[in-house]
């Protein structure tokens, strides 16, 4: 019997977040890219709630945006609410947050992908990689057909031997009751990948006919939007806007679900997968936080034409019927009808620690993963991975040097970091409080840290890439310039600084440092600052966020030097920790499994001491591998 056998540059397994940046970066880079997804339907798909960035995550699209990604620029096609949160703190937490219409963001996403030079967008199941001498050499499908490639992606999503369950309903589907992929574990088993078994969870979609919503609290958009992608032009995504609301649980919401928390699949003991902590079920809530007596809960549109409701931090794996009983006690939802049940999805992923920062499997020389298949969590988190493996293969196959973001360049540094260097038993989410340099790694700027990357890759054009830095230079001309302009204590100026609520001077001061007075922003300073130039928003807030900051981002900066100095100091593949004979027995075991880059990630490694890295650090500087590998 004969079959399909046809040759690409790289193939991608999966169409969501990761898989869809993967596959457009490779195309986009000029390889032949072939895209594999179980159903057209699961393109982009949003299974959980349909919103795009959020507390870190915004930045994770921001920089994803800056290195020459699609999500941003995905999201201002198709949101329908877009807010700025954390804007009471400092600009080092600001992160935008939109909430998407989950189908036209899909169908956007599919139509970028099918109308992308070099890239087949192609309906199938993989079920196998395959493999010769250590080498990917493609993928088959479960029709039979063959497909060579130089470098594969693997973006499986929740897809592997998923299977959903409520109560002691367990359907053998993936997400949204779309079909599972159940061939491709064995295969991956069989090529000594180490797989793992996690677990996630959705809430109920109510109809929006059933919602009483004059008993929430309303929750609307910024007035003024801010888009996520750098390329789109602000005045066109000032669009009208829906509202989202906020309701709570309350004590006879938690005392149904602790008279059948043994009903839940999580608690019987049918779930095996291990789930999200900072994303736990309704139930996890309940039982973890006793003490609580009542939890938010969001209800969100899941797109302009559809009645479908989210009700986030809602999520269960209860019976149908239980879950009926809960949802009715909450005030609004009393006469809820739902449309999709809640449910749990138990997915397989793999152990990251296989996975160099480059996120190419250690073992398998040009096999590459991203998203939840590296037991991530979050579309956010899914489409940086994506991105960079699929830059990454595309580097691979062009024989050019692949990237790394370390954690003072980028989130996406901090998340990949993370996920290759420590153990998690649990799927990751990004949090700011991951990231030490997080006031160096703000939203705001992604596109001054990033672009020159995205540029020199091949993702960023000239044009994008000189308006960067022209706009550095004006950022840097206009803090030198403040710096100089003086004020004196003249009535003039006292009576303007008393008009905004300050303190009047006593003797002169420079403009920038009236700013870094809390009251005082820089545009406020435009009646007494004759000679400033016309600046566009976006020169003016980093002008202003690097005089407020200064002394603190210098502090910073001083951090990142010495952090800079550690992750310089590079470690070759070529060492046996064996033979560095004054390591503890567990620091040669960590060290040997992750197999770090430099020292600096070695540090970073649960059960490597610093005692071990001085050891590590003198057998590196006696040159004895060296001699090792000559002999």
């Amino acid at each position: 019997m004969e079959h399909v056998e046809e040759t690409y540059d790289i193939a991608v397994v999966g169409a969501g977040h990761a898989g869809c940046e993967a596959a457009l970066a490779s195309a986009r880079l000029g390889l032949n890219t072939i895209i594999f997804t179980v159903s057209m339907d699961s393109v982009a798909l949003m299974p959980c709630n349909p919103n795009v960035g959020g507390t870190s995550k915004g930045h994770l699209v921001r920089e994803v945006d800056a290195l020459g990604g699609e999500m941003g620029k995905n999201i201002d096609k198709t949101f329908i609410q877009s807010r700025m949160l954390n804007t009471s703190k400092g600009p080092a937490v600001h992160s935008l947050r939109a909430q998407a219409d989950k189908a036209m963001y899909s169908l956007e996403m599919r139509k970028t992908l099918q109308n992308t030079e070099n890239l087949t967008l192609r309906q199938a199941e993989v079920c196998e990689i395959l493999v010769e001498e250590g080498k990917i050499t493609g993928v088959k499908t479960f029709s039979g057909a063959t497909y060579h490639a130089s470098a594969v992606v693997l973006c499986t999503g929740t897809y592997l031997n998923a299977r959903c369950l409520y109560g002691d309903v367990i359907e053998q589907t993936g997400p949204n009751g779309l079909k599972a992929a159940t061939h491709l574990t064995d295969s991956l088993k069989a090529n000594g990948v180490e797989m793992m078994r996690f677990k996630t969870g959705t809430p109920a979609r109510i109809d929006r006919k059933s919602i009483d919503f004059s008993k929430m609290e309303v929750q609307h958009g910024d007035e003024r939007i801010t888009p996520f992608s750098f390329t789109t032009d602000p005045d066109s995504v000032q669009i009208p806007q829906v509202d989202c609301y906020l309701t709570y649980t309350n004590e006879k919401t938690h005392e149904i679900i602790r008279d059948h928390i043994n009903e839940s699949p999580m608690y019987s003991g049918v779930i095996e997968g291990t789930g999200p902590r900072y994303c736990p079920s309704i139930e996890d809530k309940v039982v973890k936080f006793a003490d609580k007596n009542r939890h938010q809960l969001f209800v969100e549109p899941e797109g302009l034409y559809n009645n479908e409701m989210y009700i986030s931090g809602m999520s269960s794996s209860m019976p149908e019927y239980v879950q009926y009983e809960m949802y009715h006690t909450v005030a609004g939802l009393e006469n809820a009808k739902i449309v999709r049940n809640a449910y749990a999805i138990e997915y397989d992923c793999i152990d990251s620690n296989q996975l160099y920062p480059t996120l190419e499997f250690k073992n398998i020389k040009g096999l590459y993963s991203g998203g939840q298949f590296n037991g991530s969590s979050g579309y956010e988190e899914a489409a940086a991975q994506g991105l960079i493996a699929g830059i990454n293969a595309a580097m691979h196959v062009l024989k050019k040097d692949e990237i790394i973001l370390d954690r003072s360049d980028a989130y996406i540094g901090v998340l990949i970091d993370d996920l290759v260097t420590k153990k998690n038993f649990e799927p990751y989410r990004m949090m700011t409080s991951r990231a030490e340099y997080r006031l160096m790694l703000r939203q705001d700027n992604a596109d001054l840290r990033l672009t020159r990357i995205g540029h020199e890759v091949g993702l960023i054009d000239d044009d994008r890439y000189n308006s960067v830095i022209l706009k550095e230079e004006l950022i840097k001309r206009e803090i030198a310039r403040i710096k100089e302009v003086r004020v004196g204590a003249s009535n003039e100026i006292n009576s303007f600084l008393e008009s905004i609520g300050s303190a009047p001077l006593d003797k002169g001061v420079s403009l920038a440092d009236l700013m870094r007075r809390p009251e005082i922003s820089y545009d406020m300073l435009k009646d007494i600052d004759p000679e400033r130039p016309d600046l566009k928003a976006d020169v003016k807030e980093q002008v202003e966020i690097n005089i407020k900051y200064e002394g603190y981002i210098e502090r910073q900066i001083k951090q990142i030097e010495e952090y800079k100095k550690l992750e310089s100091k590079k470690i070759p593949d070529i060492i046996d920790y064996d033979d560095v004979k004054s390591l503890r027995i567990e620091a040669r075991q960590k060290l040997s499994k992750i197999r770090p880059i430099s020292i600096g990630q070695a540090s970073r490694i649960s059960g490597v001491s610093p005692a071990d890295i001085s050891v590590l650090l003198v057998y590196l500087q006696s040159g004895k591998y060296l001699k090792k590998d000559n002999e």
